[in-house]
């Protein structure tokens, strides 16, 4: 590192340039270290650090600063933090993160969770999402199926989630790309039950993974479970009962339901509007496409709005507008199907922190950048996937710190603000003593260490 300017600098101020000079041969390294200040230390309390890995700690705060590829990571982490790490390096490590380290880190990341519930954790989320990759050929693991981010062409995983109220991580697994959805969730929990020896938990769960032998496996295995309904797939006589109800905003019913459970049934107004605006959006689409020729009979299916496409003759498509009329009855009504013994407004409010989950597969897929996933070994595919896991949990953790110290600022906007702070690591030019000074001077940047008692001096 050099000084502009040294040379305009005239012979009475001698003194000044021999300070700059001393100053100058005593420079080591300008360090990005706001992310480790903060993150590093939520990566501690969350107890990561007993995994006695530099490099883990390393890969799960790039993953939230900078959620580049393994390359990029390197090159990030030899600029930003110069620490030398190789590819190869990382690749063999996440090697013996697969094989040896998964279990624990999510045992970690139980225990820290646990302790923010009072040593108790009673109603878990499970939900599924799909990763997809860049690449065109499919493996044992990586085939194509059904996208839920429009993806059908390419290969992909699915990604089954686990997480408590608040959305805080406890375990996930991968499964093969054609994997029906509702097969992934008795697997995911049994292990997580098992594992931690529970003996009672509530399962709630999307309409997705409502099947009747998910039903009947939820039963025999002792489970509490809240599952969302679909109300349009029940018998015609509950249909009928169900629309004949006169049901103002904010009401909720309870039917008796085939099963032996409790098939409740709420309206909003606020969600009858959300319906009729997503179904004229979900309308204007396929007119769209289908005036510009888009659309071919493989394209009639139940898959969300396609429902409303249908045949004329042998090869002509078109829409069927009594079918999109018809589905407003159903608008602002919402399902639930249930054992649980909670009221009525229990179940409901419980199965609406169901977004926590949606938050969390938003929150990997866009600022953790989760896919597209470039590995190929099932082992490092799952390896990112760990990476991914850990850097969430400490992300849930920031949030609830800033929430707690009742911060106004976002987990990202936090980020952002550490990205700013450097250090700069010096030799004192007569002790030559190391010292590092961080550079803050900014308020923002001063009142975001003092949120987490960090002091600079």
């Amino acid at each position: 590192m050099s000084f502009k300017g040294q040379q305009t600098i005239s012979l009475e101020y001698e003194e000044d340039l021999q300070f700059l000079a001393d100053i100058q041969s005593g420079l080591r390294k300008v360090l990005l270290i706001g992310p480790e200040l903060i993150l590093g230390k939520l990566y501690d309390e969350i107890g990561f650090k007993d995994v006695k890995s530099d490099l883990l700690r390393h890969l799960v705060i790039s993953r939230l600063v900078f959620p580049l590829s393994k390359l990029k990571t390197c090159e990030y982490l030899l600029r930003y933090q110069n620490i030398e790490i190789t590819p190869d390096q990382v690749y063999r490590y996440m090697d013996k993160l697969q094989k040896s380290q998964k279990q624990e880190l999510q045992q970690i990341s139980y225990e820290h969770t646990l302790g923010l519930f009072n040593g108790g954790i009673s109603v878990v989320f499970y939900d599924v999402t799909t990763l997809y990759f860049e690449v065109s050929d499919e493996d044992d693991l990586r085939k194509t199926g059904f996208s839920k981010e429009g993806k059908h062409q390419h290969p992909q995983i699915v990604l089954g989630l686990l997480v408590s109220k608040y959305g805080y991580p406890l375990a996930f697994e991968m499964f093969e790309g054609n994997q029906f959805e509702g097969h992934t969730m008795i697997p995911v929990l049994e292990s997580f039950k098992s594992t931690y020896q529970l003996e009672k938990l509530v399962v709630i769960a999307d309409a997705g993974l409502m099947s009747k032998k998910n039903l009947q496996h939820l039963s025999d295995g002792g489970y509490e479970f809240i599952i969302g309904a679909r109300l349009k797939n029940e018998a015609d006589q509950i249909k009928e009962q169900l629309l004949s109800l006169p049901m103002k905003d904010g009401e909720s019913t309870t039917i008796p339901h085939p099963s032996g459970h409790r098939l409740i049934v709420s309206y909003a107004a606020s969600r009858a509007r959300r319906d009729r605006k997503n179904r004229e959006k979900g309308l204007n689409k396929l007119e769209k496409k289908l005036s510009k020729g888009r659309l071919t009979k493989q394209h009639i299916n139940n898959r969300g709005y396609n429902k409303y496409l249908k045949m004329d003759g042998k090869i002509d498509i078109s829409i069927d507008y009594e079918k999109f009329k018809a589905d407003k009855k159903w608008d602002g009504l919402k399902g639930y199907l249930t054992n649980a013994k909670l009221p009525t407004p229990q179940i409901i409010d419980q199965y609406n922190e169901l977004w926590q989950i949606e938050k969390a597969f938003r929150i990997s897929k866009t600022d953790l950048r989760i896919r597209p996933i470039y590995h190929r070994l099932p082992q490092r595919i799952e390896a990112h996937l760990i990476i991914a896991f850990c850097a969430y949990k400490v992300y849930k953790e920031l949030e609830r710190q800033l929430k707690e110290r009742h911060s106004d600022l976002t987990p990202e906007k936090a980020i952002e603000l550490m990205k700013t702070i450097y250090s700069l690591k010096i030799q004192l030019p007569k002790s030559n003593r190391n010292r590092n000074i961080i550079f803050c001077d900014d308020q923002k940047q001063q009142q975001l260490l003092q949120l987490f008692n960090i002091k600079t001096d």
